[in-house]
């Protein structure tokens, strides 16, 4: 059975403690506060109240870098926060890149 996106690997929501683990990850904005804005791996901005808000321009999710259905895990070293248009690119691809890096 296929997992919802922005899900664990057993398919389970996030917990508090790892979506703020995760974005920490998240590149900060000079000048912008690091608690509520944050900028993904390809420059995209990212807002924490949006986590899994696919209908707002700063929504973001919680990536498996080495995807699950690759065999990663939900390994700290293997989760990245990413705007959501980017996860949804990104889907399983391993060798993924940015589309638009700043």
């Amino acid at each position: 059975m296929a997992r919802n996106y922005n899900t664990n690997e057993v398919g389970d929501a996030w917990t508090h403690s790892e979506k703020v683990a995760v974005w920490n990850k998240g590149r900060i904005i000079p000048n912008f506060s690091s608690d509520t804005w944050r900028w993904d791996k390809c420059g995209k901005v990212m807002k924490w109240s949006e986590h899994g808000n696919r209908n707002s321009d700063n929504g973001w999710e919680i990536d498996h870098i080495n995807p699950i259905a690759n065999g990663g895990d939900d390994n700290f070293n293997n989760l990245q926060p990413l705007h959501w248009k980017n996860n949804l690119d990104k889907g399983d691809k391993l060798n993924w890149s940015c589309p638009n890096p700043k």
